[in-house]
């Protein structure tokens, strides 16, 4: 394994990195400030200023942010998920909620559990799904650089043929061609197809429909992983001048033809 040049100038034994990224800790906490990542890019092609107070402010959590990390744990990493801490309570606005969350610092609800039960259990009955969890590794982080910046990446399910399967939720699973856009997902197929060194026809998006729960296979095309492509250069192009090259973001303003 060959060291890797961080954002910040220190250099990093590659396999060392993968190794501390097992833990979500790291992997979410410091290694976010040392490397970039396809949310970071999609914040940068978005606006380098969101990028920048972002990551010095933090983000705020949506609630499909967090089913999507309930499910996630549920169906990958199920011992994880009893570690959570829930309250016997419907909504945040609770008084035991609130007490629970300044406890503990994250709590999820009684109606967040069943929820994410509810979606788990629907796609571990599928037999299209089942195909991608047999045998496969789960929350395989990995950490390399494309075109000169440090990148780092965790495959929801690394498969034993090399190819990746990323799993999503949706509320209309029809409309999800339109969301993989909206979202930037094109972004991730992107860039984990560099991590992992595998084609744009070895990435799968198995989405999971939050209200009729319908199962949905998707492959990714070239075009799919070329706008992705683009969009990442884009960001890396703009983390180079305002960051790297450190211009004045006070300066940074939006042109467009009305």
């Amino acid at each position: 394994m060959k060291n890797i040049s961080l954002l910040d100038g220190t250099i990093e034994n590659q396999a060392k990195l993968e190794k501390l990224a097992i833990n979500d800790e790291f992997y979410y906490g410091k290694l976010n400030t040392q490397v970039l990542s396809s949310s970071s890019i999609k914040l940068l092609v978005d606006s380098p200023k969101k990028y920048y107070y972002v990551n010095k402010y933090g983000g705020s959590e949506t609630q499909g942010m967090r089913d999507g990390r309930l499910l996630h744990t549920l169906i990958l990493e199920p011992e994880k998920f009893e570690q959570f801490h829930f309250v016997d309570v419907i909504t945040k606005n609770s008084k035991a909620y609130k007490l629970a969350k300044k406890e503990y610092g994250t709590a999820y609800t009684s109606k967040e559990k069943s929820d994410a039960e509810r979606l788990a259990d629907a796609l571990l009955r599928n037999e299209c799904a089942l195909q991608y969890l047999n045998g496969a590794k789960f929350e395989v982080p990995k950490v390399d650089v494309i075109q000169g910046i440090p990148f780092r990446g965790k495959a929801d399910i690394l498969r034993n043929s090399g190819g990746i399967c990323d799993i999503k939720t949706t509320t209309d699973i029809k409309a999800f061609k339109y969301s993989a856009n909206k979202y930037g997902y094109d972004i991730q197929c992107y860039i984990y197809c560099q991590l992992f060194g595998i084609t744009y026809d070895q990435f799968t998006f198995l989405v999971l429909d939050k209200g009729s729960l319908d199962i949905g296979e998707f492959k990714c095309s070239e075009e799919f992983y070329l706008r992705g492509k683009q969009k990442t250069e884009l960001g890396m192009q703009r983390y180079s001048e305002w960051f790297i090259d450190d211009a004045d973001l006070d300066n940074y303003y939006i042109t467009d033809t009305l």
